[in-house]
This record gives C-alpha cells, structure tokens and sequence, in this order.
C-alpha cells in the first residue's frame, strides 16, 4: 500500500466532553506516509470549561497547556500549511466541534474537509473496524486519549481493515 492512496487522520484531546462549553487541547495528524505531528494547545482566553474526569483520562493538566501550549493561531495555520484536502476522523461529531472552535478562536478558516472515517469503508469494514481498532492498540502498546497515539492507530486500523479486504478478494 503506498502513501498515495493513505488518507491523513486527525484526533483532538479536549477539556471535557461538553459539546457547549468543551474545547481542544490537543491535536494530533498521521500523514498517510505514517509521519506524526501534534501539537498542545495553549487554552484561548474565553475558554474556562475544565472536567478534572477528563485531565485523569488524557493526563494533560491545564497549568501544563498555559505553560507549554502552543497558541490558536499557530496550531490552526500549521494544521493549513500540513494538511491535504481531506482528513478523517472517527468521532466526527466530536472532532469537527473541536476543529471549528479552534478555527474559530484564531480567527483562521480550515483549509481542508473534515470526514468520518466511516466515508472510506464499505459495511463489511465498518463492521471489522472496532475489533481491528483494539487488536492495533494492543499490538502498538501505545496509551490511548493522546491525539498523536490516536490518530496513528486509526491509521493503522484503516490500514488493516484495507488489506483484510484486499486479501478476502484474492
């Protein structure tokens, strides 16, 4: 499989899971060539919500995003400049929540389309993918709920589920 035909994945780490008052703290690519990149995200000024359920989950503390976080705007046009067309996620409700409310803080415009995962595969995949998600977790040995560890397992999942398919069609 070549890195052509390998989508990009995006996951965001957030405050909460409130999707009114939530916002991300972090975001994590997998380019199709497998490359990571991630960034913490220094929280914007209007952005209070903190869910201490949440800090035990992705171990991201708040004093730690003002402190090493990067800014809205940076984050944002570094996600333009890297990004293709189109990039996918697997919590799509959640990811282009968190994705706009960046945007929107930086007062930038995303250059690229967010989609669902679920767009690239057929119902058989879509019905493989939950079970190869954690047989992929279990072989990479990588904690979960950190955007980069997340989104370079949903591609390896895809991954996976891809090839299960080309290798039942031969």
């Amino acid at each position: 499989m070549n890195s052509d035909s390998s989508p990009a994945f995006i996951d965001f780490e957030a405050s909460s899971l409130d999707l009114i008052a939530s916002y991300p703290i972090e975001v994590g690519v997998c380019m199709p060539d497998g490359s990571l990149h991630s960034w913490l995200i220094r929280p914007h000024v209007l952005w209070q919500d903190w869910s201490e359920s949440a800090e035990t989950i992705h171990g991201i503390s708040r004093a730690r995003l003002e402190q090493e976080g990067t800014p809205v705007g940076e984050v944002a046009r570094a996600l333009n400049r890297l990004l293709p067309e189109q990039i996918f996620c697997d919590a799509w409700t959640f990811d282009s929540f968190w994705l706009h409310r960046l945007f929107r803080a930086a007062g930038e415009t995303p250059e690229f389309q967010l989609e669902s995962v679920s767009m690239l595969l057929n119902p058989a995949q879509v019905r493989q993918w939950s079970g190869t998600r954690q047989q992929v977790i279990a072989d990479l040995g990588l904690p979960v709920h950190r955007a980069a560890n997340d989104a370079l397992i949903l591609h390896k999942t895809w991954e996976r589920v891809i090839c299960q398919g080309e290798a039942a069609v031969q």
